[in-house]
């Protein structure tokens, strides 16, 4: 009777330390957090909020849809990723590279922006109320040949 409670919250246990963590692919999503790297996952839809994705290889992953509301990015390559619709609100984007990326949509209120790579990305509709956001080309208005980028 014992072995059987045990092994039933052993196999019970990573549900409860995952916390709010979740998407359609729960595999990629562990990967991320465990490696650090999931480059072309499908995070569609992914509650990433609150992650620490420091370093993260992202490059062409899907993040349509994501929740990463919170999350710490800093020095993440998101490289051609799809991020159309995430919401990045008060999210922490610090030498991030955006380069050729779909940002359309996204929500960056709130955000901290700092000298990250957006040459080449795609950035209709953004909101970026009250995100702070220095030697990033982002802004309101001007020519996408002002971006500079950093390959």
């Amino acid at each position: 009777m014992k072995t059987k409670i045990l092994a039933a919250l052993t196999l019970a246990a990573p549900l409860f330390f995952t916390g709010a963590v979740s998407a359609n692919n729960p595999q990629q999503v562990q990967k991320l957090l465990a490696t650090g790297e999931c480059i072309q996952c499908n995070l569609s839809g992914a509650n990433l909020s609150g992650a620490h994705l420091i370093g993260a290889d992202l490059r062409g992953a899907n993040l349509q849809g994501a929740n990463l509301e919170g999350a710490n990015l800093e020095g993440a390559d998101l490289t051609g990723a799809n991020l159309a619709g995430a919401n990045l609100e008060s999210a922490f984007a610090t030498n991030v590279n955006f380069k050729n990326a779909n940002l359309n949509g996204v929500n960056f209120t709130s955000a901290t922006i700092l000298d990250s790579n957006v040459h080449g990305a795609s950035m209709n509709n953004l909101n970026i109320t009250n995100a702070e956001i220095y030697n990033t080309g982002i802004g309101i208005g001007g020519d996408s040949a002002d971006i500079p980028d950093w390959d």
